[in-house]
């Protein structure tokens, strides 16, 4: 699983995601800090990522277009990117197999 994160979530932390989410990227990384939100779910769905956002609209937005691309949202308040590194690479698990479920399509880190 890939995530792509948006930019409200730090490229700094995509290096050390590498091992637990090879081929994950952040929206500027990739030049697309300007796409509107469903742009970004556009280009989501096509290269296989699953979105990564603090951002509650994607929720909405990712439930209008049946979950496609997959969401995780990051529901931890004002906090550091170790915060929230930590919490992506200890929830791996939870969240690949959560994801891996056709009926899921959102996550929520707390």
């Amino acid at each position: 699983m890939k995530l792509l994160l948006d930019e409200n979530l730090s490229r700094r932390i995509i290096p050390a995601l590498q091992v637990r989410f090879p081929g994950s990227s952040q929206v500027a990384l990739l030049g697309l800090e300007r796409s509107t939100d469903a742009e970004l779910c556009a280009f989501a769905a096509a290269g296989g990522f699953v979105i990564c956002s603090k951002d509650d609209d994607f929720q909405r937005l990712v439930a209008a277009r049946a979950y496609r691309p997959k969401l995780v949202r990051v529901a931890m308040g004002n906090v550091g990117n170790e915060r929230i590194l930590a919490a992506l690479l200890s929830g791996a698990d939870v969240i690949e197999a959560a994801l891996a479920d056709p009926a899921t399509g959102v996550v929520v880190l707390r």
